[in-house]
Formats: structure tokens, sequence, C-alpha cells
């Protein structure tokens, strides 16, 4: 049982076709959603109208575009203090500002650099994979793997509560030159509330290990295990069908532009 969504260009189109796909099934829900974007940074900003509609929708939900974006990869703390430095400003300022406890502090990113370790300080996964991928000696292309969902802290009785995004894959396809490509696994996904932010956000860790690699950014594929046309909470109460359909016209209008 799967839905593929046909290969879309960018994050915006990307997240407009899933959500129509998810949409159309029964109780607004789908198993093993297929989604594939082309170019993962293209027009990924508030400067795109469409994108700009979604992020004021979801201001109310304090889920903004951004906020979500940014739980996967912190780009302005990136392009402020570089790398490695910005881990650690990360690790020592932003993460003591929102950590939730000791289990989830609500950002991927936290698990990509400091997941636990068997015994020792925690592995930064993510820096890993970016000094193996600089590495000429290093010869396998299929070996860029990291985890999220940790079966000491995540398993509970929570349907929905703590991480969603559960896996990467990172993949160099060869040739003139060397193209990086990303495969993500959610075993649960909020198509409004969270799923243009979480394309958005990979694509960005996409660019930030392509840059720092010497690679180019290639095609971002995402498997939803399990998607929802979810009703997130704006002031106080759950969206309607009838907001979230507004919201999604007005998209599709600021849209239609580009197809002309």
């Amino acid at each position: 049982m799967y839905l593929p969504i046909p290969p879309q260009p960018d994050c915006a189109t990307a997240w407009r076709e899933a959500v129509r796909a998810v949409d159309g099934r029964p109780g607004h829900s789908a198993y093993n959603v297929i989604i594939d974007v082309a170019d993962p940074i293209a027009k990924a900003t508030l400067a795109d109208a469409r994108i700009a509609i979604v992020d004021e929708f979801l201001s109310a939900c304090d889920k903004s575009v951004e906020t979500v974006a940014n739980t996967i990869f912190p780009a302005g703390l990136y392009r402020r203090y570089g790398a490695p430095a910005f881990f650690d400003v990360f690790g020592n300022n932003v993460l003591k500002k929102v950590r939730r406890s000791g289990r989830w502090s609500g950002y991927y990113f936290e698990r990509m650099f400091q997941y636990p370790a068997r015994s020792g300080e925690p592995t930064n996964q993510l820096w890993d994979i970016v000094t193996r991928l600089r590495d000429e000696d290093v010869r396998a292309l299929n070996k860029f793997e990291l985890s999220l969902f940790d079966p000491a802290r995540d398993v509970d009785n929570s349907p929905y509560g703590g991480q969603c995004l559960s896996f990467i894959s990172f993949k160099v396809i060869p040739g003139a030159e060397k193209t990086l490509t990303l495969t993500a696994m959610y075993r649960n996904h909020f198509y409004i509330e969270k799923l243009l932010g979480n394309l958005m956000g990979l694509g960005r860790l996409m660019d930030f290990v392509a840059h720092e690699a010497s690679l180019k950014v290639g095609a971002l594929t995402v498997i939803s295990t399990h998607a929802e046309i979810d009703q997130p909470r704006r002031n106080g109460k759950a969206a309607s069908r009838s907001e979230i359909a507004a919201m999604i016209a007005e998209f599709d209008q600021a849209a239609a532009p580009l197809k002309a």
C-alpha cells in the first residue's frame, strides 16, 4: 500500500500535490506517501508568495513554516558562525532555551549532532557524515545514514507526541559533478502544520552537507509512512476544513502565474 506523488520541481509545489492526494483519500489520510522534490532549495523562502501564504496561516498556530524548518536545520546559525562552530552555539545557547525534557527538545537537529552513544560523549552524526564525504579514501557512496528515532526515549503510548522524523539516508550519485540526494522517513506526518516546513528544512540540510563536502544538491525524497490532512490549533481551537480550504485556494491563486 503506497501513494506516489508525481515528482515536483520545488518544495511548495510538492507540498500542494501531496496535500491534494492525501486529502482525496478516505479520512483525509494515507499510508506510505512518497514525495520527490527535484530541487529542494529552489524558491524555498518566504519571498515565494505561496510559502508566505502557508506561513501566515500557521503563524497563528505558533508553528510557522520557518519555525518548523529550523527544527531540522538552523540555517541562520550556520550562516552566522559557520561549521563546525555553529554546533557548539546551538548546543550551548539554543538548547538551553528550548529543551522540554531530557527526552526531547523538539529539534531534530539536536539528535543529528548529539545522538546518545553507548558510552562516552554523544555522537555528532551529521559532522561525521560531512567528514567522511570529504575523505577521498572513503569509496562507499551509500553509507551515510543518520538516525533520529531513539528506542530508549521514543517508545511510549503517545500516538503523535515525540519525534516523527525517524531516519535519513544520504546518497552520492557519481558523475562529472557528484550529486547529493537524501531520503527521509517519517513515522507520522501532519501535512498542513508540518510538511512544507519539513521539506524546506530538509532541503537546507542537504544544502549544508553538499556545500561542506563540495557536492551538488540533488533530489529530496520523503516517505510518510502515515500522513494526514491535520487541523492544527489556531487561536485556541482546531482549524476548520473550510479555513484550510481557503488557505489552499489562496495558495493556488498565488501559484497560477507560475503555471502560465
